[in-house]
């Protein structure tokens, strides 16, 4: 990729150096009402001052409000190659909830176990002001994963339980079930978690790469806040498969993790990037291969080239057309960078036509996409 193309993230973060200090322009994306949540009188920080808009998972008592944007704390332990240490990221979680992120998303098969032990080591303390949601559904046994799934009803409340441990919580916010189990009707799933909430156990619940038969049949029994699954400008299935007009028929929210491709869409990857092969699970995906990256990249390109004239990173751009998309859609963007927080929350500084989006996911939508987004066996555990 040549040096001009647009402005990458290294250059977005000379670029902010100088501004640090400056006010946030008033949000224009989400017209919802900023939130104004108390900062911590000891930090030093220069982004605290800058609120970001709320929006709505949910509807009548499956509501949830939220920042609109989350922080998908995953990659902080998992999947991403090298992370900084504990205490490093412990400060930018800390960072994130001084900026106004109240959504943050993690799950049981993060490590397994280890990201969840951080989330609930690192925002215990903001306990009533903030939300860690997290996930259920992939069998764990002394700590490593089987490649299985279990959502029995005994084990979604062994899982419940050690989730709260873990969390230092006394309710989850929000527990996900991770991925469907083929031997377990999902009626079967929505009654344990309905007798969850009556507990006071968990207060709302969502599904993950589901489809849209799926999520009428739980929604029937417990009312869902939130479907997770991918969605983003280089993977629309939710578009096609009836899920997201499903959730927009009966008010329940979207949640697009991977809201940048597993970081792709933000620039930084190229065909000579090498991916930790004991913590990336980028190595074995068809798309993030040398040939597919040196292919894709001219979407990259096509986000630089759009934000260029707009003062927009590819990653703002990317997180702009999904906010657009609905009010109800809250995607969670992870990062292990300070920069790259600050980049994903400014994209609340930009307004941009109906029109401009068109001509962006036209010109998106005319370049091919190449190679899969998992592999066979991930694959087989997503519905669709």
């Amino acid at each position: 990729m040549e040096a001009n193309k647009g402005i990458n993230r290294r250059r977005f973060l000379k670029a902010t150096a100088a501004i640090g200090t400056a006010l946030a322009v008033q949000p224009a994306i989400d017209q919802a009402k900023a939130s104004h949540t108390t900062r911590h009188e000891e930090s030093s920080s220069t982004l605290k001052n800058v609120d970001i808009p709320y929006r709505t998972l949910g509807t009548g008592q499956a509501a949830f409000h939220v920042s609109a944007l989350g922080f998908g704390v995953m990659g902080m332990t998992y999947n991403r190659s090298q992370h900084p240490d504990k205490q490093a990221c412990i400060r930018l979680l800390h960072e994130a909830v001084e900026r106004g992120v109240t959504l943050f998303d993690t799950a049981i098969i993060y490590g397994p176990l280890t990201n969840e032990n951080l989330a609930g080591e690192a925002l215990a303390e903001f306990k009533g002001r903030i939300n860690v949601t997290t996930k259920f559904g992939h069998e764990v046994i002394n700590g490593k994963g089987t490649g299985r799934q279990d959502s029995r009803p005994a084990t979604i409340r062994r899982y419940c339980e050690e989730s709260l441990r873990r969390l230092r919580l006394d309710s989850l916010p929000l527990f996900y079930q991770h991925r469907a189990d083929p031997n377990v009707p999902a009626e079967e799933v929505a009654q344990t978690i309905a007798d969850l909430m009556k507990e006071g156990k968990v207060r709302h619940w969502g599904m993950c790469e589901v489809s849209a038969d799926t999520i009428r049949r739980a929604h029937a029994v417990c009312p869902l806040t939130a479907i997770q699954s991918e969605y983003h400008l280089m993977h629309r299935l939710v578009e096609e498969n009836g899920v997201l007009e499903v959730c927009r028929e009966l008010g329940i929210g979207f949640v697009p993790y991977s809201p940048l491709n597993r970081g792709f869409l933000g620039g930084g990857i190229n065909e000579y990037t090498v991916f930790d092969p004991h913590n990336d699970n980028r190595q074995t995906l068809p798309r993030f291969q040398p040939e597919a990256i040196r292919a894709n990249m001219r979407i990259v390109n096509v986000l630089q080239q759009f934000g260029r004239t707009r003062g927009m990173t590819s990653a703002q751009v990317a997180l702009g057309w999904l906010l657009q998309k609905a009010p109800w859609i809250v995607p969670i963007p992870g990062t292990t960078k300070r920069s790259h927080l600050e980049e994903n929350l400014r994209t609340f500084d930009f307004s941009l036509t109906a029109e401009e989006w068109h001509e962006l996911e036209t010109a998106v939508s005319a370049i091919p996409v190449v190679g899969d987004r998992y592999n066979a066996e991930q694959e087989r555990q997503v519905e669709g």
